[in-house]
């Protein structure tokens, strides 16, 4: 086993090669179309997967949303970000995802929009998106931080949630975990 190693190392070594230079040190940002310099370290969904599920020309009738909050039916949404801190660099990967809250902390978060709310108990909500590469995250319980009246809630997985994405993000991703992320991402713009 420990003459395994070097072979190993080596095979990861290419691995990083081959997906530096597939996804190159650029990408066309899915919001403003530009191209930017680096590699990507967020990922945003447009609206909450049961919404976006509904035909484009029906989806304005049944919804009503703006790039920050959700409403459909008597189901609330606000956006938020889900910091995964990087293991083995400095910086984390930022999931810009949905979570599905009641009403009172819909409304709360309408009351504090335009100030700042950072020093507001957490809020609960469930995750309303599916995040590529782990296993299914749609409805899993999180804690709401609001922020400044200029940033996102940040969202934290509850202690009881021992799921791949929620240990993730406690201990931080590594890099060949950051590649694997970035393969899928790069496979859904296709």
């Amino acid at each position: 086993m420990k003459g395994s190693t070097p072979l190993l190392l080596a095979a990861i070594e290419i691995l990083f090669f081959i997906l530096w230079g597939k996804m190159g040190d650029n990408f066309i940002c899915s919001v403003c179309g530009v191209q930017h310099d680096g590699l990507i370290t967020n990922r945003g969904y447009k609206l909450p997967d049961d919404v976006w599920s509904i035909p484009d020309h029906e989806r304005s009738e049944k919804a009503r949303f703006d790039s920050d909050l959700c409403q459909f039916g008597e189901r609330y949404f606000i956006r938020c970000v889900l910091f995964v801190p990087f293991a083995d660099r400095s910086g984390e990967f930022g999931w810009g995802v949905w979570v599905e809250v009641e009403w009172a902390t819909f409304e709360r978060y309408l009351e504090l929009y335009e100030v700042d709310g950072s020093s507001e108990p957490a809020h609960r909500g469930r995750v309303a998106n599916v995040i590529p590469g782990y296993p299914p995250t749609s409805g899993a319980d999180i804690e709401i931080g609001f922020q400044g009246a200029s940033e996102r809630p940040t969202i934290h997985f509850t202690a009881e949630d021992h799921s791949p994405l929620a240990e993730e993000q406690r201990r931080g991703m590594s890099d060949a975990r950051y590649h694997e992320i970035l393969s899928l991402i790069e496979a859904a713009n296709q």
